[in-house]
C-alpha cells in the first residue's frame, strides 16, 4: 500500500548557499470508489483510511446514514506492470435491501485534492436531504468563543503528518468544550472530512449531532454539505466562506464560523450556537 510519505531529492538553496538533501513529501495517489462493482468517482488522496473516505463520501452522497447499511467495503487489483495490488481501488458493497442510487445518470465524477465533488450534473443534485435534521438535534450544541478560538493550535498540534511534510489539510472533532475526539489527515480537506464521517459512521456514531468539526484552509459548500450530511451542528474553518456555503448553511441550520485566528472569527450563520453576551450582535456598518 502506497505511504502516507515519500523522500524525494532536492537542491536547497539559503542565503545564497547551495546544497543537495532528502525531502520529505507528503503522498498523493488516486483511489477509485466503486460501488456495487460499478465505478463511482475517483479521488486524488492520502493513502490511508480509504474505506473510512469511501464509506464517508458515500455519507455524503446520502447513500449511507448507519453502519448497517454498509455490508462490506474491499480493496480490488488495481492494474501494475507486474500484477501487484495497487491498493488504489475499493469496492462498496451496501447490505440487502439499501436502495443502490443510479450512478450513471447523473455522474463521473473526478475529484481532484483541491475541489472534491467537481461532477454533479446540477446544483439541485448537491443539495441532497439530509437525514439527520439539524433543526430536529436532540443534543444542541452550545460553544464558548474562547472554546472556538482554541481550535486551530489543537488541531495543529495534533497533525502529526504536517509536521514533518507541510503539505497535508486536516479536519478534526472536537466536543462543545474543546476535547478532541479524532482527527485526520488528507491533501484534501474534503477526504480528511470523509475520513472522520466515515470512522464515525463504521462505529455507529452518526449523527454527530454533539460535536464541533474544524478544518483547515477554507470552508467550501461541499465541506459545508458533508458536515450537515454527518448531523454535524457547527462547521470553522481557519479561513474564509464561498458566499453558497453561507447561503447553505443558512438553509440548514448549521452554524458556520470562518477565519478562526487568534482570538478573532467570523460568524456566518447560526450563531445561536455561540455563547455570546448579550447584545453582543448589534448591527454596525
Amino acid at each position: 500500500m502506497g505511504r502516507v510519505t515519500e523522500r524525494r531529492r532536492v537542491i536547497r538553496i539559503r542565503d545564497g548557499a547551495v546544497s543537495t538533501r532528502p525531502d520529505t513529501l507528503v503522498a498523493e495517489e488516486p483511489l477509485e470508489i466503486r460501488l456495487g462493482g460499478k465505478p463511482l468517482a475517483i479521488t486524488m488522496r492520502t493513502p490511508g483510511d480509504d474505506f473510512a473516505l469511501a464509506a464517508g463520501f458515500l455519507v455524503s452522497e446520502g447513500v449511507l446514514a448507519s453502519a448497517d447499511e454498509l455490508a462490506n467495503i474491499v480493496y480490488c487489483a488495481g492494474a501494475t506492470a507486474d500484477g501487484e495490488n495497487t491498493y488504489n481501488v475499493v469496492d462498496v458493497r451496501l447490505a440487502d435491501g439499501v436502495p443502490v442510487p443510479d450512478i450513471t445518470l447523473e455522474r463521473n465524477v473526478y475529484t481532484t485534492s483541491s475541489c472534491g465533488l467537481c461532477g454533479k450534473a446540477s446544483l439541485d443534485a448537491v443539495r441532497t436531504t439530509t437525514r439527520f435534521p439539524l433543526e430536529t438535534s436532540a443534543d444542541p450544541v452550545r460553544i464558548e468563543p474562547a472554546t472556538l478560538a482554541a481550535l486551530p493550535d489543537r488541531l495543529r498540534a495534533a497533525q502529526r503528518v504536517f509536521e514533518r511534510t507541510g503539505g497535508l489539510h486536516a479536519a478534526a472533532l472536537f466536543t462543545p468544550d474543546g476535547e478532541l475526539l479524532d482527527i485526520r489527515e488528507d491533501v484534501g480537506r474534503h477526504n480528511a472530512v470523509d475520513k472522520i464521517v466515515g470512522r464515525a459512521l463504521q462505529q455507529g456514531k452518526l449523527p454527530l449531532s454533539s460535536c464541533v468539526l474544524m478544518v483547515s484552509g477554507r470552508a467550501s459548500f461541499e465541506l459545508v454539505q458533508k458536515a450537515v450530511m454527518a448531523g454535524i451542528p457547527l462547521l470553522a474553518a481557519v479561513s474564509a466562506p464561498s458566499s453558497l456555503a453561507v447561503d447553505l448553511a443558512a438553509e440548514t441550520g448549521l452554524t458556520l464560523v470562518g477565519f478562526l485566528r487568534g482570538s478573532s472569527m467570523n460568524v456566518y450563520a447560526g450563531e445561536h450556537r455561540i455563547a455570546l453576551p448579550a447584545g453582543a450582535a448589534a448591527e454596525t456598518d
